[in-house]
């Protein structure tokens, strides 16, 4: 009697534990999302600023992981699905993962940007005298700067915008000293040379600013009634701030400020329609993300600092390139008293305007300042 046939059976392909159970499935795809928006949000501007660093690879990591739980948990869902079924999928993940992405990778550059280098330029280049300061901040941080003094009484706290530092307002710290205007130049905290962790959206900064005005208060040939306070940008932010809870700040000029808090934006929507609510909706979910992952917290909106600092004058200096920068200050003049004035700077681009009309910008800065920080 022969033996029996045995027919060998094809191994079995074992089947993950997350393609058994979908809900595994989605946490895999969730957090493959996430991770996706934190290795974007810290390598991109990690690369672009500071090139191969530990916190680099690190995102890169992050954003590998990320892309493979996925793409894995994209690919256990899709074989419970017909073919319909799997590409109703596909694009429904891809739409999420786009929102996700930009919802988490915004707040996370915000809250770990690298530090700005401040470079070898000094006020020196400007044929400028000055002496190196040190500042300490309410918080306990020390902030470095430059000082130019005054040859007319009167002296202003001059504020970088995100991602940069002092030696980036030299050329106006120049214009403004030719003028004699006194001239604090300060780097933010986690910017340059103070101390403290860098954060993109400046919701540090108006402590920053106090800090500073405490210095030239009690510097020898300033008037202390006369002190104004000029911003690019993240810094213009930090002075509307600032001035709305400490009445020694006489006058600001902010330019490229657009808003700090998802209530400056209210705007969007009269501007942009539905694609400006959406943007409104995606800029307050990050602001809580951002408030939850910082130790920073939520600042005072520049619509309740303007009000506030009524009325003391403010002068909004806004791209004519920028849209968004015209509406946000359009929208500050409108709902404040007459302390506000805007001027557009035509062709300029963010934070351009002194390179772009630099007789217009020191013409127009100059004289709002010595009329709003003039004697008596």
């Amino acid at each position: 009697m022969s033996a029996p046939t045995v027919v060998a059976r094809p191994p079995r392909t074992p089947r993950s534990l997350v393609s058994r159970h979908p809900v595994l499935a989605t946490a895999e795809v969730a957090v493959g999302m996430v991770l996706v928006g934190v290795g974007l949000g810290t390598g991109v501007p990690w690369a672009a600023n500071v090139g191969l660093a530990p916190v680099t690879v690190a995102s890169v990591l992050a954003l590998v992981c990320g892309l493979a739980l996925l793409v894995g948990g994209m690919w256990a869902l899709a074989k419970r699905l017909g073919r319909g079924g799997r590409w109703l999928l596909v694009l429904a993940t891809l739409a999420t993962t786009l929102i996700v992405t930009y919802v988490v990778a915004v707040p996370v550059a915000v809250v770990a940007a690298p530090r700005a280098d401040i470079g070898s330029r000094t006020p020196a280049d400007q044929g400028l005298t000055f002496r190196s300061m040190q500042m300490p901040s309410r918080s306990g941080e020390v902030l470095a700067g430059w000082y130019v003094p005054t040859l007319n009484g009167a002296a202003v706290v001059l504020r970088h915008g995100s991602s940069a530092s002092r030696t980036s307002v030299l050329d106006h710290a120049a214009v403004l000293a030719r003028h004699g205007y006194g001239v604090l130049l300060t780097d933010a905290r986690g910017h340059g040379m103070s101390t403290g962790r860098p954060m993109a959206w400046g919701w540090h900064g108006d402590d920053d600013v106090y800090a500073a005005i405490d210095v030239l208060k009690s510097t020898p040939g300033v008037d202390p009634s006369r002190i104004g306070v000029v911003g690019l940008s993240m810094g213009g932010e930090e002075a509307l701030g600032a001035a709305a809870f400490d009445q020694r700040i006489r006058a600001v000029v902010a330019e490229g400020a657009t808003g700090r808090s998802p209530a400056d934006l209210g705007w969007l929507a009269t501007a942009y329609g539905w694609r400006g609510q959406m943007t409104l909706a995606v800029r307050t979910a990050q602001s809580a993300l951002v408030d939850l992952i910082s130790d920073a917290s939520p600042p005072t909106s520049l619509g309740l600092a303007v009000s506030a600092m009524s009325p003391r004058p403010v002068l909004l200096v806004a791209a004519g390139e920028v849209a968004d920068e015209q509406y946000a200050a359009r929208a500050l003049a409108a709902n404040s008293t007459p302390n506000v004035h805007v001027w557009v700077v035509p062709g300029a681009g963010h934070t351009k305007g002194l390179q772009t009309a630099p007789q217009d910008w020191e013409r127009r800065v100059v004289t709002f300042l010595d009329e709003s920080l003039q004697e008596g």
